[in-house]
């Protein structure tokens, strides 16, 4: 057994840290005096203490090292993994945002304005099944995959979708607006009478449109596609005659992030 204050030293744990990880019951000491109130831990622990500060200076939040801790031992890498990777694509995307806004702020175009090819195509009238909600853009890409599997689901007794899947965006998604968005699946009208779940009636559109990566899709990246697009109506002196959305016409779980996964369009 040691004592709190060389389990510390050895640690590498200040006695502050010790104190709020026995409050947050990271790491309970495994003996405390009943008169003196000393703590002390068993060596063996020391393991677990050292885990927990190599965590915190990932600054993984306290929540986060408890599951870790709590983990059996082969389960541990995995949430570590899944951790550092959400953490790497947040860095991206903030590092992406930080270049925006110096290009924004500096008033020069730079290297982050997208280059493919607006392209445009008429898309029949459809029926579609609908799924719509306010959201945020952290709640956005979980809610579009489970509205979708819903919606999918709700079409197989009509055979499936009679096309690609789209989301709807009947109000800017950003850190001020929450949409709505609406994810729409469409389907055979004439087996609409099969169907349970909200329909509606999707208008024929002639739409510009932007095909964007796995990796673009991601917010604030898939905002630059949005801008091209927008641009590239001004410039050829269209205006929006529907809400914009996004098409997925491939598997996005099977996608890797060079591959094209999405169409960014503009009904004209």
């Amino acid at each position: 057994m040691l004592t709190s204050g060389e389990f510390s030293r050895r640690a590498r744990l200040s006695p502050k840290a010790l104190r709020l990880y026995d409050q947050q019951g990271l790491l309970v000491p495994d003996e405390v005096d009943a008169v003196s109130r000393y703590r002390r831990y068993r060596v063996g622990r020391l393991a677990d203490a050292r885990l927990i500060v190599w965590l915190r200076r990932l600054d993984m939040p306290l929540a986060d090292v408890a599951r870790v801790l709590a983990a059996p031992a082969a389960e541990r890498e995995a949430l570590v993994a899944a951790y550092w990777e959400a953490a790497e694509a947040k860095f991206a995307a903030q590092r992406w945002l930080a270049a925006r806004v110096r290009e924004e702020v500096s008033g020069h175009e730079g290297a982050h304005r997208m280059t493919q090819e607006i392209l445009t195509r008429d898309v029949p009238a459809q029926l579609v099944l609908t799924e719509q909600r306010h959201v945020t853009p952290e709640e956005l890409p979980g809610w579009i995959g489970q509205a979708m599997m819903r919606l999918l689901a709700a079409a197989d007794p009509v055979g499936g979708p009679a096309a690609d899947p789209f989301v709807v965006y009947h109000g800017e998604i950003n850190h001020d607006s929450d949409g709505p968005a609406e994810v729409c699946v469409p389907v055979d009208p004439a087996r609409a009478a099969a169907l349970t779940a909200p329909t509606r009636e999707e208008p024929a559109h002639r739409e510009a449109y932007l095909r964007i990566t796995k990796a673009q899709v991601e917010f604030p990246q898939i905002l630059s596609a949005y801008d091209a697009v927008s641009r590239w109506l001004t410039a050829a002196g269209h205006t929006a005659a529907l809400p914009p959305r996004e098409v997925y016409f491939t598997d996005w779980d099977a996608a890797g992030p060079d591959d094209d996964v999405c169409d960014i369009a503009f009904p004209i």
